[in-house]
């Protein structure tokens, strides 16, 4: 039995959780000033958006979380450490962006019905935030939103405060020059049609996760054959792969072999295989002589 682990993603993890600490205290310092400037200028409008900006600090401040407790090492009780914890955050950040855009429905169904007034303060502080949340979505694009679904799923979350304060913008400019009121909650429901769709993704990749389904990229079929086509494979079977975060994939297999192979050979020939053509650095391979027959209810890739 053979088994590989590397460890190579301690720089982009090091990157993805400055971005994320930048991200965090710029927008939890721009929600203190617009809770302080509400207070003194009793502008509801300020607090309004502070209210966004405390949504946003909540998650980027989850992440955070969830990437610190992700470092701590593997234990008796926790064999593969708490990397877990970084997709839990990542399907809980998916489903507040679900129930925010709910919100945002049902806010826009009621402007629908009794269009607002817009005032240039209002616009002030939509333009101040879009510039904040600019500054903050170009931060977390340089870690990777890619791959990383926690990092992904708090980038989506200052998006779409960004488009939200867009929305504001051009809806505070049609209202304002060509007294298009209904302009407002049109612009609302782009804005939560937009935010639904990324946070049903996030939770659907991040569930897709934590229930171990296979990893993108990866077709069980193709790995299958690989393995078995390399020399003295007989038959490959137990074959699974899962992620334990959307960055560390992992298997486990059975390889049967015939007399003639070099086991420690082909074992190093497997575990670079994996490595070099399916980005896999963790797995746990069983080989076995022809006479170890697969078990009839194998109900994985045989």
């Amino acid at each position: 039995m053979g088994h590989s682990h590397d460890h190579g993603h301690d720089h982009t993890h090091g990157a993805n959780k400055t971005a994320l600490l930048w991200s965090f205290i710029l927008i939890f310092g721009f929600m203190i000033v617009e809770v302080i400037g509400g207070l003194i200028t009793n502008s509801l409008a300020l607090l309004s958006d502070a209210g966004h900006m405390l949504s946003d600090a909540a998650a980027l401040g989850l992440s955070l979380v969830a990437f610190k407790i992700g470092e701590r090492s593997a234990s008796k009780a926790k064999t593969y450490g708490y990397k877990r914890f970084e997709i839990l955050a990542a399907f809980l950040n998916g489903v507040t962006l679900i129930v925010i855009s709910l919100y945002i429905f049902w806010e826009a169904y009621q402007r629908f019905l009794d269009p607002p007034n817009v005032s240039m303060g209002m616009m002030i502080v939509a333009f101040i935030g879009l510039v904040v949340n600019i500054v903050v979505a170009w931060i977390l694009m340089r870690g990777d939103t890619e791959e990383n679904l926690n990092l992904r799923s708090a980038f989506l979350h200052v998006l779409g405060d960004l488009l939200g304060s867009v929305g504001a913008i051009i809806a505070g400019l049609l209202i304002y020059f060509f007294n298009w009121n209904i302009a407002d909650p049109i612009a609302s429901v782009l804005v939560a049609l937009l935010i639904i769709t990324s946070g049903y993704r996030v939770a659907k990749d991040s569930f897709h996760v934590l229930m171990e389904g296979k990893p993108k990229g990866i077709e069980l079929e193709q790995l299958h054959n690989s393995l078995k086509e390399l020399p003295n494979v007989v038959d490959v079977h137990d074959l699974h792969v899962w992620s334990i975060t959307s960055e560390f994939p992992a298997l486990t297999c059975h390889i049967v072999v015939d007399h003639d192979c070099e086991r420690d050979l082909l074992l190093q020939k497997a575990v670079g295989l994996l490595k070099t053509d399916y980005h896999i650095t963790h797995s746990t391979i069983q080989i076995e002589g022809q006479s170890v027959l697969p078990h009839e209810d194998d109900d994985c890739c045989n």
